[in-house]
């Protein structure tokens, strides 16, 4: 996001692109990553150690009333925590593992090709648009296929001690020869 486009955003809602929103904007937009509002301030308050965490979430409901940030609750998988994007990103989906959290981009002629069927069929313009699709990325699912087959193995080495708890216990029930 060009500094100087938001900053003349701004100013046309008659807000001053002060430090502190202007290094919210950057680690927003420069990170690559979807941060919360805690994560923003801690990171902010190393750049700006005056930086306080009110004026951080003041400023992003700014920012967000400005129409400059997204604020995204990704499938709640930070319960109610929201992370927040700069919107003015190309088009993209968010493909979020419900697992480990992990949050990938998706940008493509897919999503492009979804918004005009979707303004062809219903004859509707789309302004703005957000996708997010759950699932477990690769490395958990590689987690769950060992957690199933541990699970699978449980009965088995269960009924296995039960066996041997049996024939001690039958061992010890057995009358003794003398």
């Amino acid at each position: 996001m060009a500094l100087d486009s938001t900053e003349g955003s701004l100013k046309e809602r008659g807000v001053r692109l002060t430090r502190q929103r202007q290094i919210l904007l950057e680690l927003i937009d420069k990170t690559g990553e979807h941060l919360d509002a805690e994560r923003l301030y801690q990171m902010a308050k190393e750049k700006d150690p005056k930086l306080n965490r009110v004026t951080v979430y003041r400023t992003l409901k700014m920012l967000k009333a400005g129409g400059l940030v997204d604020e995204l609750d990704l499938m709640h998988y930070g319960g109610d925590q929201h992370y927040y994007e700069t919107r003015l990103k190309q088009e993209h989906a968010h493909v979020i593992c419900l697992r480990c959290g992990k949050v990938e981009e998706f940008f493509g002629e897919p999503l492009q090709r979804l918004r005009r069927q979707i303004e062809s069929h219903f004859g509707f313009q789309v302004l703005l648009a957000r996708t997010e699709v759950g699932g477990y990325c690769a490395h958990c699912q590689t987690l769950r296929a060992r957690e199933v087959e541990d699970l699978r193995t449980l009965p088995a080495e269960a009924d296995g001690a039960k066996s041997k708890r049996k024939a001690a216990a039958a061992k010890r029930s057995r009358p003794r020869r003398g």
